[in-house]
């Protein structure tokens, strides 16, 4: 049993505790009359990293533009994780450990993307050399009578 001298200072600790945590949570989806974040920076942030999310559903607008309800969540999410001090490439890597790089609009570079992106390239450089091949061997022929 917890002596009566320390229930007192135990009450007002467990208080000020909630408080703090009810003050934290308050701050933490503040937002103004138009829906958006109070801190300008923030906002800013938000927007810039809600365009370059794909929405899951639509998979042709970013979740800034969906109205669909994963895009809404999504959106949320992601004004939580920057009132919670959270990097912009912590949000992504969050989103694509969670979602998979279809997530992204602009997915970052890796062997996987370079691959992708250069392919089209390689095959263009593959086809110059043989046509350059092909008109240098028939140039060497003998013309026909």
């Amino acid at each position: 049993m917890i002596p009566r001298a320390c229930v007192w200072p135990l009450g007002i600790a467990l208080l000020l505790a909630a408080l703090g945590a009810l003050a934290q949570t308050e701050s933490a989806t503040r937002l103004d009359a138009n829906g958006q974040l109070e801190d300008p920076t923030l906002q800013v942030r938000f927007e810039r990293i809600t365009k370059e999310l794909r929405c899951l559903v639509c998979q042709n607008e970013s979740i800034a533009d969906s109205n669909v309800e994963l895009a809404s969540d999504l959106r949320r999410q992601v004004r939580e994780m920057l009132v919670a001090g959270k990097s912009d490439d912590a949000i992504f890597k969050f989103m694509t450990d969670r979602y998979g790089e279809f997530v992204r609009f602009g997915p970052p570079l890796s062997a996987k993307t370079l691959l992708i992106w250069g392919a089209p390239f390689i095959a263009l450089l593959l086809g110059v050399v043989i046509i350059y091949r092909v008109a240098r061997n028939r140039s060497r022929m003998p013309l026909d009578e």
